[in-house]
């Protein structure tokens, strides 16, 4: 998307300018992105499109703030990101992460085959893990944000990013398991 940076710019300094339609043509390039990454977390299209809508408002208005030290699109995804955690908040529906550690000497007692895993099937199995899983599985996994980003974003320790990732890759990797052999049970 980015690969035409000097497009991006050129829309970029014009919208700085409130061109309507170069923001028009901003918002046709990062939309569909924007859109999937609010809807990972929080989980109603209708609430990811008025977050992604709301996003757009703000970085067209906020655009002098913005320095090329990341590209556009990372720093619009972080505007959504932001937000839809706002939200997810504002619903109700988030649960703060406890500091919890994951002593090293647990261990993995099954194996999935990777090789059969559809990702398809893991995106939904990913939808039903709990709010606070499913939101670090998704800026780690998904969006790509380190755990140090993943801290800054959601305002927690390295440690308890570090901790909920781990314990949230190992109920995915256990609900997905369990599909597997409900699966293989019943023959489907």
């Amino acid at each position: 998307m980015e690969a035409n940076q000097p497009h991006i710019t050129n829309l970029l300094e014009r919208c700085k300018k409130s061109d309507k339609n170069a923001q028009l043509q901003l918002y046709k390039a990062y939309y569909k992105a924007m859109y999937n990454a609010a809807v990972r977390i929080l989980k109603d299209s209708f609430e990811a499109e008025d977050i992604m809508q709301e996003a757009f408002l703000t970085a067209f208005t906020k655009m002098h703030t913005y320095k090329g030290e990341v590209t556009f699109g990372a720093w619009l995804k972080r505007i959504v990101i932001n937000k839809s955690l706002t939200q997810l908040k504002k619903n109700n529906r988030y649960e703060t992460i406890k500091l919890e550690l994951v002593t090293n000497n647990e261990v993995e007692d099954d194996t999935i085959s990777y090789s059969d895993l559809q990702p398809n099937k893991v995106l939904q199995t990913l939808q039903v893990l709990k709010d606070n899983y499913r939101i670090v599985l998704t800026l780690n996994l998904i969006e790509g944000y380190d755990y140090e980003e993943i801290a800054q974003i959601l305002n927690y320790t390295n440690e308890n990013v570090r901790t909920t990732v781990s314990r949230a890759k190992k109920k995915l990797k256990q609900v997905l398991l369990a599909n597997t052999i409900k699966k293989q049970a019943y023959g489907r």
